[in-house]
């Protein structure tokens, strides 16, 4: 989707009557007793939520997306769950082949970082003479104009050569300057930019975090103050990734008190307007990751981004999805990885004179694996197509990242660990010397619990500003702060409002669930597509009824948001995996039959049953003998390697 503006503007504009207006959140803090200030911050985070959707078809709005109909709507529509493999054009599948071959020659060679144990500068270059970092730039502007669907599984191939070099396209082109420009510039502003950045000339990073800004990101306090033809900028930055003198920067800011965001152009060495921060940093090792201190640092004037409604909230909202799809792309790279070194291992490491891969724990180890790995190739295939189609995607996206993080984290910790035993923390070990990079993907692009409560927030807001707004409005207006049903007085106030809810409410349960339309799939499948349809089916009465009981208090009910949304999102991934593994080979379709049963068991609460165990163990024997095919060409470090000394 591309939204080009007309004409740039050298200053925000002030708010309109429009922008003052009250959103849903807003309202019901207010009315719920909180602080203006905390009333004020959240609406301007949901009036920027608002934004971003209008900057897509009403088809493609988060209403109307597939996780938000899957839920809502009486028939839940099978078919947005249906993902194809993409068709990759020719001359972006020779970049992509290209850049492998980049970067497996540097690391069969061992010159793929530098001195300072960072990716060689050598070898992004030589990534930019493959195009490397033009791959999502247009090819009017020196890019190869890749699909998105094709990018993201790409990065998956890259990170099982190198997960950093993979990060690193996703930190360029989904969250640095590249998206930002494409979507929200200028013509004059996307020539000026996007080449440089096609051909890796200017590499780019995302400078949005503070000291004091994260999650809350109405909690800015760096300032650009617009003199003459230039934005004078002043604050501090903080986990800036990719950034070193002479890069470009998407600059989240404060113009005016209100959110925007600068494409500038860093200087190529540091002065008295711009100095780095360095620290000491366990994650993301082998890139460049900085503080930054601007003081009076000048941007043209020229360089502000001025998307066609909301602010610098709206660009930073648009960008992160795609960099949430890519991040699970990356961890289902980054588990081949593991596997690829587990089986050896396994197929040497002997305890009481039979090797371990003869054992059922690192049978269902190995399983569990397979099938995290599966659920991450489901989840990306289908986020990255849905983009393509021109879906915003927000929720999806959430759903994938959530997903690839934890599951990232649990295959390091509780399957290639546990497996490795003591020699897991020996240094020159995939996990003693990465254990980092595998665990902070859970923080990267939105912390998890945090992206969760968005999720639920995003899911429930159209449903609360139907129901729960006009009842809440009958509240405030009578004055009425606990209400009775059993209070005549009560009841008549409320008439009004509660009538449309309760037909709905009633309508629900006459209904019930439908059943599923699914295509033609293995019975193993379809046993988990139905469930998961019907369980979705289900979710609005438990849903709504949670909203009733808390009413305005829901905000402050963290836990109760977060366990809610992790259950919706499970049956999700549930459905989503067991649809793209019925066009795969039989092992994904057994590591897909697997993590659906180990979600299933996590939504029922029901124990592991021995069919379970069979499943399981029946796919770890597979993929010990080599049967999960997609690992094959990724190069395990030696079983009994030569460790580096202290």
């Amino acid at each position: 989707m591309s939204t080009d503006s007309k004409e740039s503007s050298k200053a925000v504009q002030p708010e309109s009557d429009a922008d003052r207006e009250q959103s849903f959140a807003e309202t019901a803090l207010r009315m719920g007793g909180k602080s203006d200030d905390e009333a004020r911050r959240t609406g301007a985070i949901d009036k920027a939520d608002d934004e971003v959707d209008a900057l897509f078809k009403p088809q493609y709005q988060t209403i109307n997306s597939p996780a938000h109909r899957a839920v809502w709507d009486d028939k839940l529509p099978v078919e947005l769950f249906t993902s194809k493999k993409p068709i990759t054009p020719p001359a972006v599948q020779k970049v992509m082949d290209d850049s492998m071959s980049i970067v497996s020659g540097h690391v069969e060679a061992g010159t793929l970082l530098d001195e300072n144990g960072k990716i060689a500068e050598s070898v992004l270059d030589e990534l930019g003479g493959a195009k490397y970092w033009g791959l999502l730039v247009s090819e009017q502007h020196g890019g190869s104009g890749a699909p998105f669907a094709s990018f993201a599984p790409f990065l998956t191939r890259m990170a099982m050569i190198d997960p950093t070099v993979a990060g690193l396209a996703s930190v360029h082109g989904c969250i640095g300057a590249v998206d930002p420009v494409r979507t929200f510039g200028t013509p004059e502003q996307k020539q000026k930019f996007l080449p440089d950045l096609a051909s890796g000339k200017r590499l780019s990073g995302f400078a949005l975090t503070e000291p004091w800004a994260g999650s809350d990101l109405t909690a800015l306090r760096t300032t650009a103050e617009l003199r003459g033809d230039q934005y004078i900028v002043n604050g501090e930055k903080l986990f800036i990734t990719n950034v070193i003198p002479g890069r470009t920067l998407g600059l989240v800011c404060l113009i005016d008190g209100r959110t925007a965001v600068l494409i500038a152009d860093l200087p190529k060495e540091e002065n008295e307007n711009f100095q780095l921060v360095k620290y000491g940093l366990y994650a993301l090792k082998h890139t460049y990751n900085r503080g930054i201190i601007f003081k009076d640092f000048a941007v043209p004037a020229e360089n502000l981004l001025t998307p066609p409604k909301g602010d610098g909230l709206t660009i930073a909202y648009h960008g992160l999805n795609l960099g949430r799809v890519s991040l699970c792309a990356n961890a289902a790279g980054t588990m081949r990885m593991m596997m690829a070194s587990m089986i050896p291992w396994a197929h040497f490491r002997k305890t009481y004179g039979a090797k371990i891969a003869t054992r059922e724990l690192v049978r269902r180890r190995l399983a569990r694996l397979g099938g995290l790995i599966v659920a991450c190739d489901a989840l990306v295939q289908w986020c990255s197509g849905l983009i393509d189609q021109g879906y915003r995607g927000e929720m999806e996206c959430v759903v994938a990242k959530i997903f690839g993080s934890e599951a990232q984290k649990e295959a390091a910790i509780e399957l290639l660990m546990k497996t490795h035993g003591g020699r897991s923390f020996l240094h020159g070990h995939m996990l003693g010397d990465h254990v980092h990079e595998f665990l902070a993907p859970c923080i990267y692009e939105g912390e998890g619990e945090m992206l969760a409560m968005g999720f639920f927030k995003s899911l429930v807001k159209q449903h609360g500003m139907q129901f729960f707004e006009p009842i809440g409005k009958a509240l405030q207006a009578a004055g009425i702060r606990k209400p009775n049903p059993l209070n005549p007085a009560h009841a008549w106030a409320l008439k009004s409002a509660l009538w449309p809810y309760a037909m709905w409410m009633i309508g629900k349960k006459l209904r019930g669930a439908s059943k599923p339309k699914l295509p033609s799939m293995p019975s193993i499948l379809r046993e988990h597509a139905e469930f998961a349809c019907e369980q979705l089916q289900r979710s609005p009465l438990e849903i709504s009824s949670t909203m009733s009981k808390h009413q305005l208090a829901l905000a402050d009910r963290q836990c109760r948001m977060t366990e809610l949304s992790q259950q919706i999102q499970h049956l999700l991934v549930i459905l989503c995996t067991s649809m793209y593994a019925a066009g795969e080979d039989e092992v994904v379709q057994q590591a897909a039959d697997v993590i659906c049963r180990d979600l299933t068991r996590g939504i029922t609460r029901k124990r592991v049953s021995d069919r379970d165990f069979r499943a399981s163990t029946k796919l770890g024997e597979a993929i010990v003998d080599g049967g999960f095919k997609s690992i094959a060409g990724v190069k395990a470090a030696e079983i009994l390697m030569s460790y580096e000394n202290e």
